[in-house]
């Protein structure tokens, strides 16, 4: 089951994420996404678990916990929208 987390604070890493659901079961991976400028953590990551039963328990027990200070929001992730290149060139035309 893919677990989507949101409102993480900026301090989080992918060991600290993958600690967190390691309590609620077997994580096969766990990633907290970054800015590609700063390198900073853009407050959300992905959890793999490899039970479904485990992730909607983690779900269950998760979702508005605080969890480092901030209230973070836990759900089942959706698959990914395929969105257009655009190769470099902005897509406005002026």
């Amino acid at each position: 089951m893919n677990i989507y987390i949101s409102g993480l604070s900026y301090g989080i890493n992918d060991a600290d994420l993958n600690e967190l659901f390691s309590a609620y079961g077997e994580t096969s991976s766990a990633k907290v996404i970054m800015d590609r400028e700063s390198g900073r953590s853009r407050g959300f990551g992905f959890v793999e678990m490899t039970s479904d039963t485990d992730g909607q328990k983690a779900i269950n027990e998760l979702n508005g916990a605080e969890y480092d200070q901030k209230t973070i929001s836990v759900s089942v992730a959706r698959p990914r929208e395929e969105r257009p290149r655009n190769n470099g060139y902005n897509s406005r035309r002026y």
